[in-house]
């Protein structure tokens, strides 16, 4: 491998990042008010501001670390990337393709849901339908193949209120409809920590929410439909959500970024002890065969590690090394069946680059026969998103 790093010249991260507050699904860092006229991170960091793609990863940052992209003919399906138009940061198909085109072997992507192009009138649980309508016309724009082989938004999840209880599936019939064939599943964030520097989600969560009975009775309408649940919690929620497993077996759960370990406020202090605790919730999970891990996630700002602080990006030797016992100990638990790679972009970006991230993965794949490697990267999210 080839690999070169360029000294910044006044980026200081430290900087740049110190100070904010605020919460984006967890990660603690307020929206910048400072924006270009595209939307887009400006081309050159001044020290001492934030710039608008900062809090998602800065294109001037990622540009001090170039590598040679890792076995560039492995296919690879992006099972977790988002879109969105906001006032702080724009991810679009644009700048979409421009990372899963920097070298590596896209060849589908999964949509996940993030707020993004609600309907503006109309009854407010079916709101959620504008998302799935906003993807799927990405997704027509990606299969036309006028931009690149990659079938981008392949998959589409959405959301939808879970308590609503039996009538959610009102709203779960329309956004199938909306998504044209290409509708998999939903989120509903059930994010909840007794701290308050921690997201409690678009939908507030409350404590033990997987458990509520008009909660559950909207969860029991997802199997019947064929369709998926997403699981974004913290890590002390894992064994929640492994009573929930048990109790549908039915239903295939998909846990987002390994399990969310949290490494900031009342956790900063208590590393081994998250692990541990983290640990113990991933073995339980393990052992629920309807259950399938996404590899990924642990560059959010919330999490174990100090990336996006650097003035220099992280190579991904440093990635790979930071994140192994993470990965290990998922895949020791689910198994390649049950565990696909995924990129968090743009959340993830804010530690490192799409090109260098994928390559850190690569990386923490190598010890893996052909076969794993393909499960992990691709077959394990084909599989379960249904592409083809």
């Amino acid at each position: 491998m080839t690999e070169k790093t360029v000294r910044p010249r006044s980026v200081l991260r430290r900087t740049m990042l110190a100070g904010t507050a605020g919460v984006l699904g967890g990660a603690v860092l307020r929206p910048t008010t400072v924006r270009s006229q595209t939307g887009a991170a400006p081309a050159v960091a001044v020290a001492g501001s934030s710039p608008p793609g900062s809090r998602y990863g800065d294109p001037a940052w990622w540009a001090q670390r170039k590598e040679e992209i890792l076995e560039p003919a492995l296919e690879i399906v992006d099972p977790h990337h988002h879109l969105w138009d906001r006032k702080e940061h724009r991810y679009l198909l644009d700048q979409l393709l421009a990372d899963t085109g920097s070298g590596h072997n896209i060849t589908h992507s999964v949509f996940v849901e993030c707020g993004s192009m609600y309907r503006a009138d109309g009854p407010a649980e079916m709101k959620p339908v504008g998302e799935i309508e906003f993807v799927n016309g990405t997704a027509a724009m990606s299969a036309s193949g006028q931009f690149g082989k990659s079938r981008l938004c392949a998959g589409i999840v959405g959301h939808a209120d879970l308590r609503l209880g039996d009538s959610v599936a009102r709203v779960l019939e329309a956004e199938i409809a909306a998504g044209d064939g290409r509708f998999r599943g939903i989120r509903h964030s059930v994010v909840w920590d007794p701290s308050e520097i921690f997201s409690r989600g678009r939908t507030n969560s409350s404590q033990h929410q997987m458990a509520d009975a008009t909660w559950r009775s909207g969860f029991a309408r997802l199997a019947p439909l064929d369709l998926t649940f997403e699981a974004w919690l913290y890590h002390p929620q894992l064994i929640e959500l492994a009573d929930l497993a048990r109790a549908f077996p039915q239903t295939t759960i998909i846990l987002n970024h390994v399990g969310g370990p949290l490494g900031i406020g009342p956790y900063a202090d208590k590393k081994e002890e998250t692990f541990a605790v983290w640990k113990a919730g991933i073995a339980e999970l393990g052992k629920c065969q309807n259950v399938v891990v996404k590899l990924g996630g642990l560059g959010m700002l919330f999490g174990m590690f100090d990336f996006h602080t650097r003035e220099t990006p992280p190579s991904s030797e440093e990635l790979a090394r930071a994140y192994k016992p993470y990965i290990e100990t998922c895949i020791a638990a689910f198994g390649p069946d049950r565990g696909m790679f995924e990129s968090n972009f743009p959340p993830d970006g804010v530690s490192s680059s799409y090109a260098v991230l994928w390559n850190a993965f690569k990386r923490l794949a190598a010890g893996y026969s052909a076969d794993e490697k393909a499960k992990l990267f691709s077959g394990t999210a084909k599989r379960v998103y249904r592409l083809s």
